[in-house]
């Protein structure tokens, strides 16, 4: 287990072996999974780590994010919810309940 991985709390890969997670091969899981489960401080340790610019495209790019965390991304980084993916991709999905 790599460092970062031993500063985080592993129960959020309860579907994965921590054990055998590489930071790099791993990286769009490990951010995805702090930004939905993690404290502050956890996303302040990847950030550390990865780097802004790479947290900011690995979330763009996820195909779902809970509307939750959708706003903390847009607030904290400044990014309008219109260049996030899954923001567009809800938004061409009709509801036809609604």
């Amino acid at each position: 287990m790599g460092q970062l991985l031993q500063q985080i709390n592993t129960s959020y890969f309860w579907d994965v072996d921590p054990e055998k997670m590489d930071e790099q091969s791993s990286k769009r899981l490990i951010i995805e999974r702090i930004f939905f489960l993690g404290s502050l401080h956890e996303i302040s340790l990847i950030t550390d780590f990865y780097g802004r610019d790479e947290i900011i495209k690995t979330l763009k790019g996820l195909a779902y994010l809970d509307p939750k965390t959708l706003n903390f991304i847009s607030i904290i980084y400044g990014i309008p919810k219109s260049r996030i993916r899954c923001y567009k991709r809800r938004q061409s999905m009709p509801k036809f309940w609604d």
